[in-house]
Formats: structure tokens, C-alpha cells, sequence
């Protein structure tokens, strides 16, 4: 992982901790005055029958100055009420003993909040003729849950905000992970592809280049032509699997709207195609057949066919003059299974990681562009196949392809019991006149 991808993912983890950070403040900001319309909406319910009581006493008593005690529901946490009467000039005088001083101010039938000295009431007053009776409460409570909900808010923000950049930051790099390896990859494949399609391109020019440099004789030409023809062939080769691999990087969204593929037919076919190649290479070529049942995978047939094509012209290349090569194909009532054993050196376990990607070569002899089995790989991940690659019985590589097998409907309906009855074969006298 690069500095450059960590720091991507920081930026995403720190966009994401912000748009946390600004809906939880809302939603604190929300909760705070959720919490504080409660408490002031207690507080008012209080008030407004407290006012009931005292209104109706100073409307019986307009002229009444006498103090009475503060009004207290019984209940310790809550403050007593104070009571103040206010006249036309707008003077308060306290009805209650040990009422704080009212300040002047205007009035109205709505319920608020303001400041007795340093303390915080609040205050609802209701019209009696020409006076106002105003009824007040210490609020200092509800500022000391308002203070009391903010630390704990800070701190659960915090601990929400370090979550959620710590959980964001590990996604972010887990999530450009796979794009850092494409990245790499596809910058291996494009210098090995140089590398490659490079190498016969300069051998193309040199012979060239040598040939000119002096006049030769008719077979020397020859010679240099047919030199230049393998290399252009082999550029050729190449070309046309790159060209394979990136059609089938297309098709790989298309991959399930394929048919079916008789894997045992197409495979069958293939070796006895093969078999000039091994003749030619002095390699005994078999090929065998294990269960009676239809050997269908869900695949194209081309597909399956260049697989085949693949595992068997490598097994041919690799078993060596003189080896063996055998190819089965086993079915049995949910797999089928491909299997290409050859005599050869094997594979070696430190290479069988790596001997599916493109450019990558298992051994260093020349010919072949590395790109075969990448091809064979792309096959088996299209058509959802499983890879094997082992040590096989004749000493050699065993590549093992299987397939979930598809069943026909003659097995589906049996698998559901309504097999359709068997056809009235009864043979029909007709009498010719």
C-alpha cells in the first residue's frame, strides 16, 4: 500500500468522520432542546394552576397586601413558586415571603424565561382587572441539565468521531487494496506485454539490418526469411491472445447468458485434433472417460474448447520426447471434472501461485509467451470452474478444471417425481385392402 493510497483514504475517512460529526451535532442540538421544552413545559403546566389559584384570590382581594408562603407541590426537587403582583404603573410588588425582586418589564399571557439577579426564572403572569399576578420558578434545574447533557455529548462525540474516521480509514484501505493490486498488475502486464510483442520486433530488425548490410547468396535469404517468418508468426501468437484475453475480460459481464457445453464432446474432439501435434513431438496421447452421464457445464463451447487447447498443447510441449499426455474428463451426478496429466518436469510448489498470470513462465526454455495458461485461467473463472494444479501420476503437472454439472431434464423431472410415461411402443396391425 503507498503513501499515496493511504493518504486517499485519509481524506475519505476525514470527509466522512465531518458529514458524522455534523449529523450527530444536529441531533445533540435536537435532543438539547427536546430536553429543555420538557423541563419548561413542566414548568409552565405548574405556573398556569398556580396562577388559577392566585388570580382567583386577587380578584376577591384586589386591595389584599398580606404575604403568603411560597407554593410548593411536596416534591423536593422541584422550586417553590413566587408570586408578584404588578399594577397600572407597571411596579411589581411580591404576594410571597422571600420573593426575590421582579424587574420590570412588559407582560403578555405567554410563559418566559428571564433573569432575577443571577439566577434564572421562569415566569407567567395572567391579567386580573388592571393588574397583572405574575408566577415564577427557579429554572436554575434546567440550566444544570442543559450543562449536565453537554460534557457527555462532547465526549460521546468524540469517542463517534474517532470511530468513525478509525472504521472509515480502514475500509478506505481496505476497499483501494484491490484497486492498488489492478493498478500493479496492469502495470506488469503492460511491461511485460512490451517486453514481449519488443522482443521479435528487434529480432525482425536485426536480421534485417544484417541482411542488408551485404549482398548473400539465394539460401542465405531463405534463411533469414524463414527466420524473420517464425518471429512475425510468433508476434502473431501473441497478439491474438491479447486480443483473446481482452474480449474475455469483456464477456465477463455477459458470462451467464451463455449456453451449455458438452465438456466430454469438445475435450474428446480436441485431443484427436492434438494428435499430429504429439505425433510430431514424439507424445503418447489418451484420452479417457469416466461415468455414463452427460457431461453439460454452463459455458460457451469456445470457451471450453481453448481451455482443452491450452492444458493439452502445454502437456504435449512439456512431457518431453518420448512422454505421455493423458487427458480425462470424469462425470459424476454434480461435478465434471478435466483432468491433463503429462511426464514432464512438473511444476514446482513455489511456482503454482504465479503460473496462472499472465507473462509467467514455470520454466526457462524458450518459445511460448506465458500467456496460455493465463488464457486457460480466464476460461475457468468465466464458466465459474475451480482450479487444481498438482503433481500427477506420470511424474509430471496435473491440471485439474471442474465444473458444476448441469443436469438434463430427463434428471430433473426424475429428481422431482413426474418422469413422463414411457411411449406406447405396441406395434399397429394396418390391413391393406
Amino acid at each position: 500500500m503507498t503513501g499515496r493510497h493511504r493518504l486517499h483514504a485519509a481524506r475519505v475517512a476525514l470527509v466522512a468522520t465531518l458529514v458524522v460529526a455534523a449529523v450527530y451535532a444536529a441531533c445533540a442540538f435536537g435532543l438539547g432542546v427536546y430536553v429543555n421544552r420538557r423541563l419548561n413545559g413542566a414548568a409552565d403546566a405548574r405556573l398556569e394552576a398556580s396562577l388559577l389559584h392566585e388570580s382567583a384570590v386577587v380578584r376577591a382581594h384586589p386591595s389584599s397586601s398580606a404575604l403568603v408562603s411560597p407554593e410548593t407541590d411536596g416534591d423536593p426537587d422541584d422550586a417553590p413558586i413566587f408570586f408578584w403582583r404588578v399594577g397600572a404603573n407597571g411596579v411589581p410588588r411580591p404576594l410571597s415571603i422571600g420573593a426575590p425582586s421582579l424587574p420590570r418589564q412588559r407582560w403578555s399571557g405567554a410563559p418566559l424565561t428571564a433573569k432575577i439577579g443571577a439566577t434564572p426564572f421562569r415566569l407567567a403572569a395572567v391579567r386580573v382587572g388592571s393588574l397583572w399576578v405574575v408566577a415564577g420558578q427557579n429554572a436554575a434545574s434546567v440550566a444544570r441539565v442543559d450543562s449536565a447533557l453537554v460534557l457527555p455529548e462532547i465526549l460521546f462525540g468524540l469517542l463517534v468521531a474517532l470511530a468513525t474516521f478509525t472504521g472509515a480509514f480502514v475500509v478506505g484501505l481496505r476497499a483501494s487494496a484491490p484497486l492498488e493490486v489492478v493498478r500493479r498488475r496492469q502495470a506488469e502486464f503492460t511491461a511485460d506485454a512490451s517486453h514481449e510483442l519488443r522482443t521479435p520486433l528487434s529480432v525482425v530488425e536485426a536480421e534485417v539490418d544484417l541482411a542488408l548490410r551485404r549482398r548473400r547468396s539465394v539460401d542465405e535469404y531463405e534463411s533469414v526469411l524463414r527466420r524473420i517468418g517464425a518471429e512475425g508468426r510468433r508476434l502473431h501468437h501473441i497478439v491474438e491472445d491479447l486480443l483473446w484475453l481482452a474480449r474475455a475480460d469483456n464477456a465477463a459481464s455477459k458470462a451467464r447468458e451463455v449456453g451449455q457445453a458438452d465438456v466430454l464432446a469438445i475435450v474428446g474432439d480436441c485431443v484427436e485434433r492434438f494428435q499430429a501435434v504429439a505425433e510430431q513431438r514424439e507424445v503418447a496421447l489418451t484420452f479417457r472417460s469416466k461415468g455414463n452421464l452427460r457431461a453439460a457445464v454452463h459455458a460457451a463451447p469456445e470457451w471450453i474448447d481453448r481451455l482443452a487447447g491450452v492444458l493439452i498443447d502445454n502437456a504435449c510441449k512439456y512431457a518431453g520426447d518420448g512422454g505421455s499426455v493423458v487427458v480425462e474428463v470424469t462425470v459424476s451426478t454434480h461435478r465434471v471434472v478435466l483432468s491433463v496429466d503429462d511426464s514432464g518436469p512438473g511444476i514446482p510448489p513455489s511456482e503454482r501461485a504465479a503460473v496462472l498470470d499472465r507473462f509467467h513462465r514455470a520454466t526457462t526454455e524458450e518459445g511460448g509467451s506465458g500467456l496460455g495458461l493465463a488464457i486457460a485461467d480466464s476460461v475457468v473463472r468465466l464458466t465459474d470452474g475451480t482450479w487444481s494444479v498438482e503433481d500427477g501420476p506420470l511424474g509430471g503437472a496435473r491440471m485439474v478444471v471442474a465444473w458444476r454439472r448441469v443436469a438434463s431434464r430427463q434428471e430433473a423431472l426424475k429428481d422431482l417425481g413426474s418422469v413422463p410415461p414411457e411411449p406406447d411402443v405396441t406395434p399397429t396391425h394396418v390391413t391393406l385392402l
